[in-house]
């Protein structure tokens, strides 16, 4: 949001001059840790108010009617460069623009979006891509909602897909992406650490396929991908070749388990057209959930921090249990094509793993039911620690077998570490454990 429109529609007089933001002092840059607390806001502008207001209103005044003819013409394209200020909250509101600013911080990008949950953004983001009769190219896993709306929503619609494990090679990738081009392909889309597998997908190994088969021009398919699992803080995309990021903001931007929330972040050139489609079917997220989300990005860093650590020490623990076949955290990778990967596209293993039991689902129930201080439940990233079936409960509608072929076996456990004390997570895991 430009300081123009936060004067305009915070109750400013045309004299007062909004704040620049700061950000470097004696020509450091500062970290997005720091920025968190005020870029994009100028508390003058708003009585003063240390935080943004939130602001509840469905519709905005105009200054007078030339500057409504102005913003429609920039909305209708008339005029280039897009609309300004701000005209009815199913287009944009301050706390969304504020929010969308602090977003775009954490990956450097040009331009973000946010949506009313991980998978509106990522539904926008595909109806505005994609056309009757075009191929999306994906890896697989990918989280089953976007799986279901790929190959059976879509699907219906003519669109095709083909897609490569999330490991795959740059020739096996190569091999898709050549047969993919037979037709048009309009999207490339990752998701890395795949869920619930944790595998990671060779994002750099993706962007040179795609330069070597379709160029690198505009009328090259872009790389999205799904950084929910490990970004923003312990993997940024954007540097690796991806051209825009997905977020589902409910889990680690959110991080207390009391929104739902959805970003999009990258170049503003594939970012506006996501911003038209948004605007036309009203997928946006609401003033509450952004002003939420604000509050939560001045501690993301913290939060992740801690959760990361409180990982490494409990898969520590489990590693060496003999009731456990395997943890598949990202931590442990060490000599393969996967640790490779790591090593080049990540800062941190982040405090969401797979860990698998020996034994099959009665295993995999008994340990979950016992479980005393980790919760029950669907969703990661939150200051709790969560644990969950994927087999049985978010991938259950995922035919038998493309899970077989996929990993996602009956004595996976998915768990996703919160900020309490480690040693009574690991106590909780260890009596677990006994239960099986």
């Amino acid at each position: 949001m430009t300081k123009e429109t936060e004067a305009q529609l915070t109750g400013a007089t045309p004299r007062r001059k909004p704040k620049p933001d700061i950000d470097t002092i004696g020509g450091r840059r500062l970290k997005p840790a720091t920025l968190m607390m005020g870029h994009g806001y100028d508390p003058m502008l708003s009585e003063g108010s240390l935080k943004p207001p939130i602001f509840l209103t469905s519709t905005f005044v105009f200054e007078n009617a030339a500057a409504g003819k102005r913003h429609f013409e920039g909305v209708t394209g008339k005029r280039p460069g897009g609309a300004e200020g701000l005209v009815y909250s199913r287009f944009n509101g301050p706390n969304q623009e504020i929010l969308e600013d602090r977003l775009s911080v954490w990956e450097d990008a040009e331009e973000a979006l946010t949506f009313s949950s991980g998978m509106s953004a990522i539904a926008t983001l595909l109806l505005a891509t994609v056309k009757p009769g075009d191929t999306i190219v994906h890896s697989g896993p990918l989280y089953a909602a976007t799986e279901t709306l790929i190959a059976r929503i879509l699907g219906r619609f003519g669109v095709n897909f083909l897609d490569f494990p999330a490991g795959a090679t740059r020739d096996e990738i190569d091999a898709v992406m050549k047969k993919a081009a037979e037709g048009t392909v309009s999207l490339i889309y990752l998701e890395s650490p795949a869920n619930p597998t944790n595998a990671l997908v060779d994002v750099e190994a993706v962007a040179a396929s795609r330069d070597a088969i379709f160029g690198n021009g505009p009328d090259a398919p872009p790389i999205a991908i799904d950084n929910t699992f490990l970004g923003p803080l312990w993997q940024q995309p954007l540097k690796h070749g991806a051209d825009l990021v997905v977020y589902s903001l409910t889990k680690y931007a959110g991080g207390h388990s009391d929104l739902v929330a959805g970003g999009v972040v990258g170049r503003k050139a594939l970012i506006d057209p996501i911003r038209l489609m948004r605007n036309t079917i009203g997928t946006i997220t609401d003033p509450n959930t952004a002003w939420m989300l604000l509050r939560s990005l001045e501690t993301l860093e913290l939060r992740m921090t801690r959760a990361g650590e409180n990982a490494a020490k409990v898969c520590a623990f489990l590693r060496d249990h003999p009731k456990v076949e395997h943890v598949g955290y990202l931590g442990f990778l060490a000599g393969d094509r996967q640790a490779d990967i790591y090593r080049r596209h990540c800062t941190g293993a982040g405090s969401t793993f797979s860990l698998f039991l020996k034994g099959g689902e009665a295993e995999a129930f008994r340990f979950l039911d016992a479980l005393k201080i980790a919760k029950l439940a669907v969703s990661l990233g939150g200051t709790e620690t969560l644990a969950s079936h994927p087999a049985g409960m978010t991938h259950l509608s995922v035919p038998e077998e493309r899970k077989k072929a996929l990993g996602i076996t009956d004595n996976l456990v998915r768990i996703s570490i919160g900020v309490e004390d480690a040693d009574d997570l690991i106590a909780d895991f260890e009596q677990a454990l006994a239960a099986v």
